[in-house]
């Protein structure tokens, strides 16, 4: 249980053919030959993120055509001609590809790699080429079949600022899906997510210069092939979602509401919290569970760390009970005189599976001479820099979707050294404030924290059934508490 003396913050921190054509025809008589889709493996990542999209163009060609008979041109920012180019490259299963200024020698090189025997020059474009210019055949064979290009998925950022690749795309035979307006993050995108799971183990082309942002692009197509998504959509954990949570450990009514009922019960009871939250916010809402998996113990134990681990078998009705509700599941570490990775392994196989996120309570890491309850804990950036580069790393290598990192904190001091907290793509921080008494006390925490916080961390607040005075309803927990917090939790 949590010392009552003074009013408690939690921090969660939950802490990645060719283009172009024109008018005039300088030979004769159309060429046949068959493009070829290029050769990729089946979990090939391709990146277009180039800064102009001529420059994308090229790459996307390169990505998807082995070869082709030809291709269209047209001059980047045209809009009129590429709409033009685009239709003449769908009837004649070519690429498209752009010329500016400084891409004509890359276009050029493009229609030599695909051993073109001819281009179609849309509008006033210049490419120093010895390729024949003129008009693209009617109609021309398809791409020779090659299974994992065809089946390729190219998303792309912006489809009109990229409508030439996205031409391209289509005369490949790929699947184009385009990222909602403002969204960067695949896994923050539930229609992106879905064709990469539908399309899974072929190639995948993101197109567009905010795609130069993505960290990790291969971890971040892979976890969406696996199909897990959040209730409302997506992968991305507090990226438009907000969550309710029940908070305590199985069996241990003292500790949270969480423990006063079962696994399929505490769903139930989790479902009623959230659902008040739902006309009061403006994200979407999901109820959710904290489930304390190491309790700070009065005693030493026989490992000594005043610490009770609990079994995994313990936790596993309520992982296995949230997940088939859509509701994810927060394992939370009291480590006594133990420290927050060797526990947080512990818990190894329950966080390889997605939904199944980690929080850290400073309150309760204690050095050689402390006991809980006597003092206030605390835990240096550089532990949870430990335990945040091991769970991102896990997250990559099992190519799960993102998680959240969940710090407890209500007071500056549990976290030392808070600036040097390091953040991973593969992870999502959010700071949940969670102090309980009365509200000015608690409204002065929630202010306090705020204060010199590290940039891009998202905030949550703890109601309190029996410490708070007095606990706020719904609609005062989203109106009086600001900015608006991610995670509610009710203990």
């Amino acid at each position: 249980m949590r010392s009552r003396s003074t009013p408690r913050l939690l921090v969660a921190i939950a802490v990645s053919g060719l283009l172009l054509g024109a008018a005039g025809c300088t030979s004769s008589g159309p060429d046949t030959s068959r493009p070829t889709l290029a050769k990729a493996s089946a979990d090939t990542v391709t990146v277009a993120d180039a800064s102009d999209a001529a420059a994308r163009s090229v790459r996307v060609s390169k990505a998807l055509f082995a070869s082709a008979p030809g291709a269209v041109v047209a001059r980047a920012g045209d809009t009129d001609r590429i709409r033009g180019a685009a239709k003449a490259a769908a009837s004649a299963h070519v690429p498209v590809l752009l010329t500016a200024k400084d891409t004509s020698t890359a276009v050029a090189r493009e229609l030599d790699r695909l051993g073109a025997d001819w281009y179609q020059a849309e509008g006033d474009v210049s490419v120093g080429t010895d390729v024949g210019q003129r008009q693209a055949p009617d109609s021309g064979d398809a791409p020779e079949p090659n299974r994992a290009s065809r089946q390729a998925t190219v998303v792309v950022a912006d489809a009109s600022a990229d409508a030439a690749a996205v031409a391209t795309a289509k005369a490949a035979g790929a699947r184009v899906v385009t990222m909602p307006k403002g969204v960067t993050d695949p896994a923050a995108a539930p229609d992106v997510v879905t064709a990469l799971h539908e399309r899974a183990k072929h190639p995948t082309v993101l197109v567009g210069a905010a795609f130069d942002a993505l960290p990790d692009p291969e971890w971040t197509v892979r976890a969406a092939e696996g199909g897990f998504q959040l209730r409302n959509g997506g992968q991305r954990p507090f990226d438009g979602h907000r969550y309710v949570a029940l908070y305590g450990a199985p069996g241990a009514p003292a500790l949270g509401v969480l423990g006063e009922q079962g696994p399929k019960e505490t769903v139930q009871r989790a479902e009623q919290v959230a659902k008040p939250y739902r006309a009061e916010s403006d994200e979407l809402v999901t109820p959710a569970m904290e489930v304390i998996a190491t309790v700070a113990a009065g005693d030493a134990g026989a490992d000594g760390d005043y610490s009770t681990e609990l079994p995994v078998s313990t936790l596993e009705p309520y992982v296995d009970a949230a997940h088939d509700a859509d509701m994810p599941v927060i394992i939370d570490l009291q480590p006594g005189r133990s420290d927050f990775l060797s526990q947080a392994k512990k818990y190894e196989s329950l966080l390889k599976k997605p939904g199944v996120w980690l929080a850290l309570d400073p309150e309760w890491r204690l050095t050689k001479d402390q006991v809980p309850l006597e003092q206030i804990g605390s835990v240096s950036a550089s532990e949870v820099n430990e335990v945040s580069s091991w769970l991102a790393a896990l997250v990559r290598e099992e190519g799960l979707p993102p998680k959240a990192l969940v710090l407890h904190q209500f007071r500056l001091s549990m976290i030392q050294d808070r600036s040097a907290i390091e953040t991973h793509p593969e992870l999502d921080m959010l700071v949940h404030v969670d102090g309980q008494g009365s509200q000015p006390d608690k409204q002065a925490t929630w202010n306090a924290l705020h204060v010199g916080a590290p940039e891009g961390l998202h905030w949550g607040w703890k109601n309190f059934y029996d410490e708070d005075t007095p606990m706020l309803t719904p609609a005062q927990t989203m109106q009086d508490v600001q900015p608006t917090p991610s995670l509610v939790t009710y203990q």
